[in-house]
């Protein structure tokens, strides 16, 4: 065998056990990887561009699920809630926020205004969705199984709903119970645990 074959073949031997290796790692990661609970799997647009997002990538995570809306009495919670996110993001919470029009016409704004309004009055970072929905026959699916879930469905804009990192709903919180009340902040952190 000359030189230049044998080092050929070191070569392809060395990529086929790297390959093999990457495999194995990335079998191993997936095996890590919370499974999608059926809470989750589904798929909504976001607000800022429309692209579509898979509510599977928050598997694992605690989530508080809020209908949101611009112009009610209840909007300076965006600042709560965003603090909340901001607190517990690194211990696994994540706030998801879904505008909807559904009560008092609150919510008339294109989804470039939403979220303009929540950015540039609130800071808001967390996510955020197209506006949708989210009560009786049109509401969006994440919310009618909510309803279902937790036996309640929104009664105003930001109703709140805790979902464990299981995918399973914890409880729901009325419009009325902001971001710091003590319970909905002791319930959040049972749920994201030590």
């Amino acid at each position: 065998m000359t030189r230049k074959s044998s080092l050929a073949t070191r070569l392809t031997g060395w990529a086929l056990a790297l390959a093999g290796l990457l495999s194995c790692a990335g079998a191993l990661a997936a095996a890590d990887a919370p499974a999608c609970p059926p809470l989750l799997n589904k798929t909504f647009p976001r607000l800022q561009d429309e692209k579509p997002q898979s509510l599977c990538q928050y598997s694992g995570k605690v989530l508080l699920v809020v209908n949101t809306a611009s112009y009610c009495g209840f909007t300076g919670q965006y600042k709560g809630l965003e603090a909340l996110h901001a607190k517990y993001k690194d211990r696994g919470l994540v706030v998801l926020g879904f505008p909807s029009n559904d009560f008092g016409n609150q919510e008339p704004g294109s989804g470039k205004e939403i979220a303009d309004f929540c950015t540039n009055t609130y800071g808001v970072k967390f996510p955020m969705f197209a506006k949708s929905s989210v009560r009786g026959d049109n509401a969006n699916p994440l919310f009618a199984e909510l309803s279902k879930a937790s036996g309640t469905s929104p009664k105003w804009n930001f109703y709140k709903y805790l979902v464990g990192r299981d995918g399973r709903v914890i409880d729901s919180y009325s419009s009325m119970t902001g971001p710091d009340d003590r319970d909905l902040v002791r319930d959040i952190e049972k749920a994201l645990g030590p």
